[in-house]
């Protein structure tokens, strides 16, 4: 202000001069050291040290929004001035090789650059549309319901539009031809290339290639059902909601129908096997051992012919590698057993799930969940004979009696 003065030829005030350092003041903050003051982060409870040390770095900075070359995060990048002279740019003209009229734009570009091709040209992909000749077309590519006409119409489209089957079919010419569905197109494009690539023949085909074979009446059908779904009213979406409810129930209830009958054969079982035994006791001649206590063998149910997989049957989309899930009541150490002789077979634990490989490899796991039990079962037969022996050798001292 008082340099303003000056120039103007006016008279200074007479109060204090307003300074910058009247104003913000000489005292300088002082900064604090980072490991004086400071809290420390604490890691989050749950949260492994290797995520956490990806949230922060030495400095405790934020993680950067997007990935950057640079090694400085988020922060901005500083001019590097120097003594070299800037790089001139200039008003230049360029050509895009995409276009085929010729164009010319006009665009900013450094002087090095220029005459270099256009960098978005390598964008500028193609697809390769067969050719066929005369002779090709009348030996393998005739059909009923499509002129020749009509099929060089058609692939004059797909290669003008990339197959974009959208685009072709509503600049499909209707004053000259019969009007064509997208299916329709679509047959018949990839019906030509697949017979043009057996007989190896079109730029653009490779002879190796397997045959693309499109399934219009599939696709018709897909679409019909996609357009009843998209033009259901509100009834009947709530009305299909109910009856997926019920059908759950109908589910539940009979899951617990199946349930309460597994578990009353078991018991039947386990009451006919019971009575067997005691007839057969009956029969045989008693003989006196002495008051000894011996391991007692449980009776092995009928429940070791094979597993019982669940079947899938709810609704709703499932997958084949469902029907090769063991069921939850084999305990641990069995399905450790099952595991350990896969691999002894050399046998993969999860195989490809086709129809034939679900099936053969469920029969091999309930076989071999039979020959772990029978071996568990031989076990004890032969713990139990020889603690027979022992006691009638026990009993009888100098005797020895073989038992079968």
């Amino acid at each position: 202000m008082a340099d303003i003065r000056d120039i103007l030829d006016l008279e200074r005030n007479q109060g204090p001069e307003v300074t910058k350092e009247s104003i913000i003041g000489t005292e300088k903050k002082q900064k604090r050291p980072m490991g004086s003051g400071q809290k420390a982060i604490k890691r989050p409870e749950g949260m492994a040290r290797e995520v956490f040390a990806l949230l922060y770095n030495d400095n405790k900075d934020a993680p950067p929004l997007f990935p950057t070359d640079t090694g400085q995060g988020y922060k901005p990048l500083k001019a590097k001035l120097g003594m070299k002279s800037v790089r001139p740019w200039k008003w230049m003209p360029f050509t895009n090789p995409a276009r085929k009229d010729g164009a010319v734009f006009h665009h900013w570009r450094r002087i090095a650059d220029e005459g270099k091709e256009y960098p978005f040209a390598k964008f500028n992909k193609q697809v390769q549309v067969p050719s066929y000749s005369d002779s090709e077309y009348l030996q393998y590519l005739q059909s009923e319901t499509w002129s020749r006409a009509e099929t060089d119409h058609l692939f004059d489209l797909c290669r003008r539009f990339d197959l974009r089957f959208g685009v072709i079919a509503d600049r499909w010419d209707t004053a000259k031809f019969k009007q064509k569905s997208i299916e329709d197109l679509k047959e018949r494009y990839y019906g030509v290339c697949s017979s043009l690539a057996k007989v190896k023949t079109g730029p653009g085909l490779d002879a190796d290639a397997k045959a693309y074979v499109f399934d219009a009446e599939h696709e018709r059908r897909r679409k019909e059902q996609l357009l009843r779904l998209y033009s259901r009213t509100q009834e009947q979406v709530e009305e299909e909601q109910m009856l997926q409810n019920e059908l759950r129930k109908i589910e539940a209830r009979k899951k617990e129908r199946d349930k309460k009958t597994q578990d009353l054969q078991k018991l039947i079982t386990a009451a006919d096997s019971q009575t067997e035994t005691r007839k057969i006791e009956r029969k045989l001649p008693r003989k006196k051992f002495p008051p000894m206590t011996r391991p007692r063998i449980d009776n092995l149910s009928g429940e070791l012919a094979s597993i019982k997989f669940p079947d899938a049957k709810g609704s709703g989309v499932t997958v084949r590698s469902h029907r090769m899930k063991l069921p939850t009541n084999i305990g641990q150490k069995k399905l450790k057993a099952i595991e350990q002789l896969l691999t002894e077979l050399n046998i993969e634990m999860n195989p490809m799930p086709t129809e034939e490989i679900c099936q053969h490899f469920n029969e091999l796991r309930s076989d071999l969940l039979l020959l772990y039990e029978l071996k568990s079962a031989m076990t004890n037969c032969e713990f139990e004979l020889q603690t027979l022996r022992h006691q009638y050798e026990g009993a009888n001292p100098g005797k020895v009696r073989l038992f079968f």
